[in-house]
């Protein structure tokens, strides 16, 4: 169920990101890397690359054996957007959803 929610996560977040420069992309390299599996409570990574993008993200299990155990994730990725432009989201994952915020995003 984690795994599933992750990569639910992990979809979402490329999805959201806008079309970038096909050759920047294909140049670039990775300027930093760090994962840290803190086993079946949760997970840690981020990562910079050469083109602009960056993302962190953390995420715990709460309410651990109980019928309302959910994986909460939290974290932000940021990318140059074809005006130049720095763009940054904010975002939880939990049981009430995707719930992103960001400058650039519109509010309900």
């Amino acid at each position: 169920m984690k795994a599933i929610i992750a990569l639910a996560l992990l979809v979402g977040v490329a999805l959201a990101a806008p079309p970038r420069q096909v050759d920047a992309d294909r140049n670039a390299v990775v300027l930093r890397y760090e994962s840290d599996n803190i086993g079946v409570d949760g997970y840690r990574f981020a990562y910079e690359t050469s083109n602009g993008l960056a993302q962190q993200e953390e995420a715990q299990l709460k309410n651990v054996g109980t019928e309302h155990e959910a994986l909460v994730v939290r974290g932000s990725f940021s990318y140059v957007g074809p005006d130049g432009v720095t763009y940054v989201v904010n975002y939880v994952a939990d049981e009430n959803g995707f719930q992103p915020q960001g400058a650039h995003l519109p509010v309900a």
